[in-house]
């Protein structure tokens, strides 16, 4: 052999060089199988798994909690691509593949052609997971806002950060207002532990056949990706069922019989009218395929919000992710005031507990949203969801953002200031929707 093919160095499709070193004499030998308790996991059913299975505490990362719940969920192809803070949490499913729990993964070139590969396996028939991050979440947007239409089912987890310049890689939760209005279902983890639960029930409820669509599973990244919190996982010898492709609204592409047509209907490329009627149509379908999985979300998640002490409160905080963490520490503080405060935490954003916040909200006097971000999305959809049911005023605030922490202090602050009169020194008018100043009243709905 010529010394230039002795010298040769191998590459991976990227044309990066491949060093990974050779396996070690014990598994060359066959003496011992790396995936060998992959393949003990004994399959249960989601009911076992979420309310029977015996649990064990750990106190682990929120990108470890993620691991863990895959490791749970019987994936078939993960894909990745590294962006802070979300890189630690695909190298860990990195290691899983190598452990035999997922059966393909590699690295994409870049967000948008991850986003786009995940589309083709899910409609290949495997189950599917990825994960990103703010740029990444907007770069692979595109193709990420055509899964629900095409009926994709798969889970991409998304570990918010900053988007917006500066550039910043800090927690903030702006880009899931870009994902709330694509079709997605999604979910919003306060901590470690509902990351690993609702990744699982993630998988379970998007393959439903009345549901068949992608959900996203958020969280407010480092808060709870680099943060460890005490986490309670089921054996990790048990997974989930198989996904069963053919039980899906629509049917996987047959690879035996190519070219697949991904444009299902045929007067879609004939006219302009059928065009848009049939996407309208199809539009109609997709959202209301969201509001079937409220069923499969109370008997998997316990419903779509958890409250805290809402019975008898004057003051009720509604907060999802993170906030919810603060606003806990928040009634205890108002407690201790003499203020009966309560929390409601919305676990799922789509579809939007509108029935249950109208039920909830109907007596309270003053309602606080704190956020991480600027813009108030979710402050925006529950002074919509209860216009005309409640009499309280609301306040869109206090937020946070680019990477800022929410002193508990902020919230009891705007507590007083909601119930005296005061003026709040951290919210603007605008942002307050109440009897107290109808000019500010008409600015917030104006901007609804």
């Amino acid at each position: 052999m010529s010394d230039a093919l002795e010298s040769e160095v191998k590459t991976n499709p990227q044309g990066d060089p491949i060093t990974a070193a050779p396996a070690p004499p014990s598994a060359q030998s066959g003496k011992k199988d790396p995936h060998a308790e992959a393949k003990r996991q004994k399959v249960v059913t989601p009911e076992y798994m979420f309310h029977e299975a015996p649990r064990e505490k750990e106190f682990i990362t929120g990108s470890e909690a993620a691991k863990e719940a895959v490791r749970r969920s019987n994936v078939d192809l993960s894909i990745a691509y590294p962006i802070t803070p979300q890189s630690e949490t695909m190298q860990l499913i990195g290691v899983l593949y190598g452990e035999g729990y997922v059966k393909e993964y590699y690295r994409g070139e870049e967000e948008y052609g991850v986003m786009s590969a995940i589309a083709g396996g899910s409609r290949a028939g495997v189950r599917c997971f990825t994960a990103t991050a703010g740029p990444g979440t907007l770069r692979g947007l595109e193709p990420i806002a055509s899964w629900p239409g095409h009926r994709l089912p798969a889970v991409c987890m998304f570990t918010c950060r900053v988007v917006n310049a500066p550039l910043a890689i800090q927690p903030d939760n702006i880009e899931m207002a870009y994902l709330l209005h694509c079709g997605m279902i999604i979910f919003h983890a306060e901590n470690q532990q509902d990351l690993f639960d609702y990744i699982m029930m993630a998988f379970i409820i998007s393959e439903k056949n009345d549901v068949t669509l992608p959900v996203g599973v958020c969280c407010d990244g480092f808060f709870v990706t680099h943060a460890r919190g005490y986490c309670s996982m089921q054996d990790k010898g048990l997974k989930l069922p198989e996904r069963e492709a053919w039980r899906g609204a629509v049917p996987v592409l047959d690879a035996e019989n190519p070219p697949a047509r991904l444009s299902r209907d045929a007067p879609v490329q004939k006219s302009n009218f059928m065009a848009y009627n049939i996407h309208a149509v199809w539009q109609q379908e997709v959202w209301a395929a969201v509001e079937r999985s409220r069923k499969y979300i109370d008997q998997y998640m316990d419903g779509l919000i958890e409250t805290q002490n809402v019975d008898e409160a004057d003051v009720l905080l509604i907060a999802s992710g993170s906030a919810a963490a603060q606003c806990r520490e928040a009634v205890r503080e108002c407690t201790a005031k003499g203020i009966k405060a309560g929390l409601i935490k919305i676990k799922s954003l789509r579809p939007f507990p509108t029935k249950e916040l109208r039920q909830l909200c109907s007596k309270a006097k003053l309602i606080v949203v704190p956020e991480f971000n600027y813009v108030g999305w979710l402050a925006k959809e529950v002074a919509t969801a209860i216009y005309g049911y409640s009499n309280a005023k609301i306040v869109g605030g206090p937020h946070v953002y680019g990477g800022m922490s929410m002193p508990v202090e902020m919230i009891v602050d705007e507590v007083i200031c909601g119930l005296s009169g005061k003026r709040s020194s951290t919210v603007p008018s605008s942002a307050i929707m109440g009897q107290v100043d109808p000019d500010a009243v008409a600015h917030f709905m104006q901007n609804i």
